[in-house]
């Protein structure tokens, strides 16, 4: 499923112009450290926060520091992972939590300085990208929360919804069982290019090779750091999922429980 033709058309309009005074070098970020959760909201949030592995494509990177200013990003040429193997400085996942259609919603989102793949007539690609992954919970304050199901995408479209329940078949072939893609309560994931692929993907895996970035959830952020990425135009393919005027569409786009 592409998720540009959903959401595209309503977010672009409101998309503000780059402020392009508040970049630096993708490797100057300086991310936030993770904090000691204190609401139920964060707690639920550091306990579900998903392990990344990286196959083929650029590591995370920090998208923006405290003081507002945002990467520049990586032109989309060299090496898949050229110039962007990991930040010295750290990395950074990024968290927004809420409510929606009755089920607790924790979006984590990680920004890459480019995103390169395989087309037709050669290699294609992006400055800036986003992958994402929603855990859907039952409720984050009982003792032991349930979940759901777990969304898992790119920000330009495609995107991937596993539910609790007996795995999916297809052609005589079933997927894992859903508890076989945790590490106790960490979804495993991992983005890029895999064998037989030629576009980079988000997606959920049985392989414990994933590394943990340090999370920070957006009322975390400090207000510069959110005005920035709220104005900051980091291109149509890698539109900030989290931010006010995104994060409920996109929530809405991936529920993995509505009606078809």
């Amino acid at each position: 499923m592409n998720l540009c033709s959903l959401l595209f058309t309503v977010i672009a309009s409101a998309t503000l112009t780059s402020v392009g005074a508040g970049r630096i070098n993708h490797d100057k970020v300086q991310p936030f450290p993770q904090p000691v959760p204190v609401t139920v909201s964060e707690k639920a949030a550091v306990k579900f926060k998903p392990s990344l592995q990286i196959i083929s494509a650029c590591h995370p990177y920090p998208a923006v520091n405290a003081a507002g200013k945002t990467s520049g990003g990586l032109q989309a040429t060299g090496e898949y992972d050229g110039d962007c193997k990991g930040s010295s400085l750290g990395s950074q996942v990024y968290g927004r939590a809420a409510w929606h259609m009755d089920r607790w919603a924790i979006m984590y989102a990680w920004y890459f300085p480019k995103e390169m793949h395989f087309e037709l007539y050669g290699e294609e690609g992006h400055r800036h990208y986003w992958g994402i992954a929603v855990v859907w919970l039952d409720n984050p304050a009982v003792d032991q929360p349930k979940i759901l199901a777990v969304t898992t995408a790119t920000a330009d479209g495609p995107y991937d919804n596993k539910k609790d329940g007996p795995p999916s078949c297809d052609h005589g072939s079933c997927d894992p069982p859903f508890t076989d893609y945790f590490n106790d309560t960490r979804p495993m994931l991992k983005y890029g290019i895999g064998e037989y692929e030629e576009t980079v993907t988000m997606v959920l895996t049985t392989e414990k090779l994933g590394e943990l970035q340090d999370l920070i959830m957006w009322e975390q952020l400090t207000e510069e750091a959110r005005d920035a990425l709220s104005e900051t135009n980091f291109g149509e393919m890698a539109l900030v999922p989290f931010i006010d005027d995104n994060f409920n569409l996109y929530l809405e786009a991936y529920n993995p429980f509505q009606e078809t």
